[in-house]
């Protein structure tokens, strides 16, 4: 369990973010400028302490997450949801690809009424600017408690590349957010 509050000691900031498998998203803002790190755990369900095989059942109300530090100075809170939606699909309801359940679910847990505001607009300019061609479904709601996953979870494609999830589905994802954002990568 993990404090949500919104601003930590150095001035950074936490966004809370679903949008399918935590590995996806992990290993695509561990490569954002501004990022300080990204943990991947669990938000939005009612029993204390879930686990993995439990959150995969899609019976908890738990949704795969993860949660960044970052720095508001480099990267905007409403640039990491542009990245966000340029690295899923928001219009599948408790889906993303092959993944599906409520735990898949898109979602924003805003730390602030800043971040709920932000959240809200980007949806409504992608909207209006007719990006997507089915309706946005993600859901924007308050953070409550953060669990981190288990340990196997944490740099999930870092330590697994050549794993054939990793491999088939991870390394496209992070080629595209490459190639669409390559002025948000940090330096190597």
């Amino acid at each position: 369990m993990t404090d949500t509050s919104q601003t930590g000691t150095t001035g950074s900031e936490l966004a809370t973010l679903g949008g399918g498998c935590f590995w996806c998203l992990e290993a695509v803002f561990d490569q954002v400028k501004g990022v300080a790190s990204v943990e991947s755990g669990y938000m939005g369900g009612g029993r204390p302490n879930p686990t993995y095989e439990a959150v995969c059942t899609g019976t908890t109300g738990y949704a795969e997450i993860i949660q960044i530090r970052f720095d508001p100075r480099m990267i905007a809170f409403g640039e990491l949801l542009e990245i966000f939606f340029g690295t899923h699909d928001p219009t599948t309801l408790n889906r993303q690809g092959n993944d599906s359940g409520t735990q898949y679910r898109s979602a924003i847990f805003y730390h602030s009424p800043e971040q709920e505001a932000t959240a809200k607009q980007v949806i409504d300019t992608l909207t209006k600017d007719k990006i997507f061609d089915s309706p946005i479904v993600t859901e924007v709601v308050a953070a409550s408690t953060f669990y981190m996953a288990e340990s196997y979870h944490q740099e999930y494609f870092a330590q697994n590349p050549s794993q054939p999830y990793c491999a088939y589905l991870i390394s496209p994802k992070i080629a595209k957010f490459r190639q669409q954002f390559a002025g948000k990568l940090k330096s190597s």
